[in-house]
């Protein structure tokens, strides 16, 4: 037995699936789609690196339902089988050697940037605060439009497991379109889907029914979500425990806790307190709330640096996956570093700076440039400055925006 030897055991989950051990990706949202918001081929260069990665699960960045609704100028988006053969090939590369590989789909909302959309679609019109003004005032959804959606995540994960990846991940946190029908701030309706926690969060049952009903018992539905959203008169905990409470009715096979908004970003975009990255679990007390009222397996994102730590988040019994997220964009085999005991801990820093206001920024880019670097099968660069990465995605993203087509039917 060796101290991180419990996360080298296999986790059976509720569906019937197994994962052999209890270390995941987590997702991230790695901007790699084509002009026409398809797989491109460097998302099947990254998949295979990472499923040689020594995890047990890689959970793709955020799927788009809706071509109409993106986040950003390069996500992948699927309705239909247009893309299936590139879809295909990233789920085999993302499959090799038996790693469990789950699609996440999304749909942003409210949290589309205005070079995109000047009018996105969310549960209320209530634009997105701060940010610069980088977010229109969305148009509030009309009750047919969202039924379509619940189709739609419904659609896409079935293509997903079509395609071959082995179950998919409902993204409903970080202030993203599911997340707003959960807040109190973001959802004011008064109709069936809003005006109590009940109603609030009646659309991410909906959608959660009518993806089992696509993929099957047999397959693992796993759903994402926010401890809280950290925004006064937002979602509390207690609304998340009674949200957790239904998913559990509702066989989920893997919740995976996290947190923040794009309002509230420190933990999210990787910028907590000094005291909060010193315990590594971010949301470590929540789990363990969690762990009281519901028996379905846990996964934990967030923080999370240290070999031993993450074994003892195990072994207690508090969680049963560990989520990595950027750890593994400069250590991408780190996961069979520490189940061999080749390390002890991730040496990933913070890449910031020293400008508050800019931290965030500097964090993500940084991180999706390299990944974009994976891709086109480079290494991790370490040295790479901040501000070079804010540049190159900068870059990237207005170039991406001019070429980006008209969508039919934009909203």
């Amino acid at each position: 037995m060796t101290p991180t030897s419990s996360l080298a055991e296999p986790l059976a989950l509720p569906c019937g699936a197994t994962l052999r051990n209890r270390i995941a990706k987590s997702a991230l949202s790695e901007q790699l789609g084509t002009r026409a918001h398809g797989p491109d081929h460097r998302l099947v260069t990254l998949y295979d690196r990472w499923a040689r990665s020594g995890a047990g699960l890689l959970i793709t960045g955020n799927v788009m339902v809706d071509g109409r609704a993106l986040g950003e100028p390069r996500n992948v988006a699927v309705e239909d089988d247009r893309h299936l053969p590139r879809l295909q090939e990233w789920a085999t590369a993302a499959k090799t050697g038996g790693t469990h590989a789950w699609m996440q789909i999304n749909h942003p909302g409210r949290q589309v940037p205005r070079n995109l959309s000047n009018t996105p679609v969310a549960p209320s019109a209530i634009p997105v605060t701060g940010m610069a003004g980088a977010f229109g005032t969305p148009r509030a959804l009309e009750h047919e439009e969202i039924l379509d959606l619940i189709g739609r995540y419904a659609a896409t994960a079935g293509i997903a497991i079509r395609a071959g990846f082995t179950g998919v991940q409902i993204h409903a946190a970080h202030g993203y379109l599911i997340s707003q029908f959960l807040s109190p701030l973001t959802n004011q309706r008064t109709d069936e889907w809003g005006g109590d926690p009940a109603r609030r969060r009646r659309f991410l049952l909906e959608i959660v029914a009518a993806v089992r009903a696509e993929v099957g018992a047999g397959t693992p539905v796993s759903v994402k979500i926010n401890s809280a959203d950290f925004k006064r008169g937002g979602f509390t905990e207690d609304e998340s425990l009674a949200v957790v409470a239904e998913l559990a009715r509702a066989s989920v096979d893997l919740l995976e806790i996290s947190g923040g908004t794009y309002e509230a970003p420190a933990l999210m975009l990787g910028n907590p307190k000094a005291s909060t990255v010193a315990r590594e679990a971010y949301f470590l007390e929540f789990a363990r709330k969690v762990r009281e009222e519901v028996s379905m397996p846990i996964m934990l994102t967030g923080g999370f640096r240290t070999g031993s730590v993450m074994a003892d988040a195990i072994t207690g019994g508090d969680i049963d996956v560990v989520g990595l997220g950027r750890p593994m964009v400069l250590e991408p085999d780190l996961p069979s570093r520490i189940l061999s005991g080749d390390a002890a801990a991730s040496s990933t820093r913070p890449r910031r700076i020293g400008v508050a206001k800019l931290d965030a920024a500097a964090e993500l880019t940084w991180h999706t440039t390299q990944l974009w670097r994976m891709g086109d099968a480079k290494e991790p660069d370490a040295r790479q400055h901040p501000l070079v990465g804010i540049a190159r995605y900068a870059s990237a993203a207005g170039l991406d925006t001019l070429r980006r087509p008209l969508r039919r039917g934009q909203y």
